[in-house]
């Protein structure tokens, strides 16, 4: 999101236009000198109710004033027209057209200004060419400051600075860099300017190599905002150890009571990974304003630190300061990433008694979080509650009704999409093509691939390929998928292999699972999915030799099973499991619970699905392996902490087993009910013995 509006540069025509303005202008100069009358100026502006204040000024010849006027009332047009009218424009008339030209962006009134002077004959001296250089590098044309600044006959400090400011902001850091060598002298702002371009430009090592010049050359280093370019530099590296020898400098010259310094300091140090010297830095500061406190929680959020980024944010809601945007945009983004609904819950809450604005981004990052959350009811009001729903809002409600295993209505909001007028991007198609994907809609989902380039004027990202491999072989159609991916036009990555090797792994295709396991093997070697993909496909077909040597591979590259994890929340209390979990309070009621239930779902026709079981062991083995899988566990914690009736809600950082599903939907129907799984690919709502994703997944 940008924070700048700049007007766009007037064209070619215009500048033609004004130029044959100031010709009539000057042609008929002598000719107005001798029937000057109030009436008279009508024909270098347009008529404006305005005009008498301007007309009665320009009749007394107090062109400066009627100019101030002008442009005041934002009529710089006028005003730059207005010169026609004055034998000898001063130095101050030009220097404030300029400055109003400035302030408004507006390169081709600067021109035209600019024009009129060598017209007249004025020689702008030092402060009226470096006003000139600071309107182009600022309306970005560096082509005519430089022109400018090329023919000043002499210059000063400001000239220069201008110039290399305007290079360096605009990414010519070589054209920078250039000047900055030639400067006969150099100030703060100087090497500030220089810096701050390449922290800018992604050379935060270039950054510091000057600041380690400005030490070595011993030049007084007073300026706060060197010291936070400084910063800047160290935290974009990022190099704790640099960081650290910049804040040794801001203690020994007493600059540490800067709030300028303290936010720079702050943010080094959370980018270093050092959120302690952070949290130490952020605690001192006496001015904490929005911004100060939205960074802090966001770098507890982005270390993983979720909890005491909630806690600060807590903080912040009791504190003088009102959280904005972004605050709330960064709070819900992570409870969407953690699926911490019920925090959630609470900043929406939070923001519906602060009055938040339904226009902002944040309210399109409440559809996100309750999308992410599985709670589509919510996620659908919120964006119905939106007046001008935005494309990541479409998007988050496309992407999260596909996740949910609802992907019709996924696909009826597309289409509302587009009768809306707001073109789709790739992410958008992403969520269309996913929707497909759990629905089964191969022929729709090729005709919306198709579609990408052909109607919508957009390039099939890897993404969209994924996708449709995905699609196609979940669906056993490989020869296609193949044909796809031997015509794509970039190398398929690791998300398109890993796609095949889940089609292949449901229709046992061993062949084209091997090519697609070799690839990941290449691309991610350090990976564990793919060796136990490739392992339970072994262990199905029985050949347990396969599975012992895809083991010996794991274990000679150091490549380790990610334990699988499920957990709930009952209140505000979390509850982990792993597989055959006893450490947890209630263990022995949970393997009760199940050993009672697993008779029940038997006797309605439940068989164990031994092949979800690596062990070459015997099968009563395997089935007593099944029984405690962590999701079983946690769906069996939550049915016993909670009253009959209530929803269940289980999350899973892997992919949810072919067991455990099926064994799910028994329990689902036995106890009455309503059980949500969120596994690493997508939702899973079970209800009455069947899932939201009628077993396409």
């Amino acid at each position: 999101m940008s924070f700048f509006d700049p007007t766009p540069c007037r064209s070619p025509r215009m500048l033609y236009l004004g130029a044959r303005l100031f010709s009539r202008s000057c042609s008929s100069q002598a000719h107005q000198q001798q029937q000057r009358k109030p009436g008279l100026q009508k024909t270098f502006f347009k008529s404006d109710a305005r005009d008498g204040v301007v007309h009665r000024l320009c009749g007394e010849k107090k062109f400066k004033e009627a100019i101030d006027v002008m442009c005041d009332q934002k009529r710089l047009r006028d005003a730059v027209r207005l010169l026609g009218q004055i034998e000898r424009p001063s130095a101050l008339v030009y220097s404030t057209l300029l400055q109003a030209c400035l302030k408004q962006r507006d390169l081709g009134a600067g021109k035209m200004v600019h024009a009129h002077m060598g017209r007249a004959g004025f020689l702008p001296g030092l402060v009226i060419s470096n006003r000139l250089i600071d309107m182009y590098t600022k309306c970005d044309s560096l082509a005519d400051a430089r022109k400018t600044f090329d023919e000043m006959l002499s210059r000063d400090l400001c000239s220069w600075n201008t110039m290399i400011s305007g290079y360096a902001k605009a990414g010519r850091l070589p054209d920078a860099r250039r000047l900055f060598d030639e400067m006969p002298e150099r100030d703060n702002f100087s090497w500030t300017a220089m810096m701050s371009g390449y922290v800018r430009h992604d050379m935060p090592g270039e950054a510091i190599k000057l600041f380690r010049m400005m030490q070595m050359l011993e030049i007084p280093m007073s300026n706060k905002f060197t010291f936070s370019s400084a910063l800047s530099a160290a935290a974009a590296i990022p190099c704790l150890h640099k960081g650290k020898e910049i804040h040794g400098h801001i203690l020994r010259l007493g600059l540490e009571s800067d709030e300028v310094v303290w936010s720079a300091l702050s943010d080094m140090y959370g980018k270093c990974g050092s959120l302690e010297e952070a949290r130490h830095i952020f605690d001192r500061m006496q001015n904490r304003d929005v911004v100060t406190w939205t960074a802090m929680i966001d770098r507890y959020f982005g270390d993983g630190r979720m909890e005491k980024g909630f806690l600060l944010f807590s903080e912040l809601m009791y504190s003088k300061i009102r959280p904005n945007e972004f605050t709330f945009a960064g709070v819900l983004n992570a409870c969407a990433d953690h699926a911490a609904e019920e925090v959630g819950k609470q900043v929406h809450g939070y923001m519906m008694r602060s009055g938040f604005d339904p226009f902002s981004f944040a309210a399109s990052a409440l559809v996100h979080m309750y999308s992410k959350c599985g709670n589509m009811e919510s996620a659908e009001r919120v964006f119905r509650g939106m007046p001008h729903p935005d494309l990541v809002s479409w998007t988050s409600l496309i992407v999260g009704f596909a996740q949910n295993g609802l992907p019709r209505e996924a696909l009826k909001y597309f289409n509302m999409l587009l009768e809306s007028g707001i073109r789709p991007d790739h992410v958008t198609f992403v969520g269309v093509l996913s929707a497909c994907t759990h629905a089964g809609l191969v022929d729709k989902g090729l005709e919306y691939f198709h579609s990408i380039t052909e109607q919508h004027g957009l390039t099939c990202t890897p993404d969209h390929y994924a996708c449709i491999v995905d699609l196609l072989a979940r669906s056993g159609r490989f020869k296609e998928a193949e044909e796809i991916i031997s015509t794509m036009p970039m190398k398929p990555d690791r998300f398109l292999w890993a796609s095949l090797l889940g089609g292949c792994r449901i229709h046992g295709n061993m062949e084209l699972a091997k090519r697609a396991s070799e690839e990941l093997f290449q691309i991610e070697p350090e990976n564990p999915a793919t060796y136990i993909t490739m392992a339970n496909m072994y262990a199905t077909a029985g050949m347990w030799d396969e599975v012992t040597k895809i083991r010996k591979i794991m274990e000679d590259r150091g490549v380790v099973k990610k334990p699988g994890l499920s957990w709930t929340q009952i209140g505000r209390k979390q509850h982990v499991f792993l597989v055959g979990d006893t450490s947890h309070p209630k263990s022995n009621g949970i393997h009760v619970f199940l050993t009672e239930v697993s008779k029940r779902m038997k006797e309605e026709g439940y068989v164990p699905d031994t092949n979800f079981v690596l062990h070459d062991v015997e099968e009563e083995q395997k089935v007593q392996n099944l029984a405690f899988h962590s999701e079983k566990l946690a769906v069996a914690f939550g049915i016993l902490s909670t009253s009959p009736g209530t929803p269940i809600k289980v999350y899973k950082n892997l992919r949810t087993c072919g067991d455990c599903h099926t064994a799910i939907k028994f329990i689902s129907k036995i106890m009455k009910r309503k059980i949500i799984v969120r596994d690493s690919n997508r939702f899973h709502c079970f209800e009455n013995g069947i899932c939201s994703c009628g077993d396409y997944w």
